[in-house]
């Protein structure tokens, strides 16, 4: 690598900051990141990669954050079945404890406006899946999400927290103490995004597949069709994980669930303890 060319953690920071993964697999095929960057920024007419300070960004945003990347011992190496798609790096909070929570990584996930015996699935699956030694991940949404977190925080365990923006602010905004609290007590927080990211359609769906990547079984509690938890399960499908779901009930909110089980997508999981049998 010449001296004056970028390190490769702010090089793939720079990348991943401008570009999706599948943008750039082509050119990370042939070249180095900090190559790739120095040819983009040579190719961008609107000099507004030329103007971004790779380094000093870096360093900027790792004041809040870590930023992971695949050479890292840290890193998540689930992530490899993304193929083409997988990150160019993490944003993390806890990242040191990356290997232990994403070894036995189990999402939990469903409706952010949940009915009231979704949230108590929600509590009891997540509190078996914790008590028996997985690591309950999930976004900080709210319903099924959050419940999932809060019962495992209360069996005594740490959560792994998937985030669609950058982890200087929570989403929603009023889980800021939910987010603050997953790292102080073991726990992990990641992220797609650099801090200062706001959430969009886009960032939502990237961070579903990023989940579904990084746990070893998806359980959707409950989910309208085309909900955000329904990517988290299209993306477990196709990364062939283990995709679980509870009986789909009248409601309509549980219309992902009736067309997971309906398609046999999903393995029907009455209860807890069957789920743990699968698992």
């Amino acid at each position: 690598m010449p001296a004056h060319a970028l390190p490769e953690r702010a090089a793939r920071a720079a990348l991943a900051a401008h570009f999706t993964p599948g943008q750039l697999a082509d050119d990370l095929d042939r070249s180095t990141p900090a190559e790739v960057w120095e040819r983009r920024v040579r190719l961008d007419g609107s000099r507004r990669l030329a103007q971004y300070r790779p380094q000093e960004e870096l360093a900027q945003a790792q004041l809040s954050c870590h930023f992971v990347i695949p050479s890292d011992a840290v890193w998540p190496t689930a992530l490899t079945d993304l193929g083409p798609s997988c990150p160019l790096g993490l944003w993390a909070r806890g990242h040191d404890r990356l290997p232990q929570l994403t070894d036995s990584a189990v999402a939990v996930t469903g409706n952010r406006s949940a009915t009231e015996q979704a949230v108590t699935l929600a509590d009891a699956f997540a509190t078996a899946v914790a008590e028996a030694g997985h690591t309950v991940t999930a976004t900080l949404a709210y319903g099924v999400d959050s419940a999932a977190h809060r019962a495992a925080a209360l069996a005594g365990r740490a959560t792994l927290a998937v985030l669609p923006r950058g982890l200087d602010r929570a989403h929603p905004h009023d889980h800021a103490q939910l987010l603050s609290s997953i790292p102080a007590t073991g726990g992990a927080v990641v992220s797609l995004y650099r801090p200062g990211t706001e959430t969009s359609g886009a960032t939502l769906k990237a961070s579903a597949v990023l989940m579904a990547a990084l746990a070893r079984a998806v359980i959707v509690i409950e989910a309208l069709d085309h909900a955000e938890a329904m990517h988290t399960a299209g993306a477990a499908f196709a990364l062939r994980r283990l995709l679980l779901a509870p009986p789909s009930t009248d409601d309509v909110r549980a219309s992902g669930n009736t067309r997971l089980l309906t398609e046999q997508h999903a393995v029907l999981v009455p209860d807890p303890q069957r789920a743990l049998a699968l698992l």
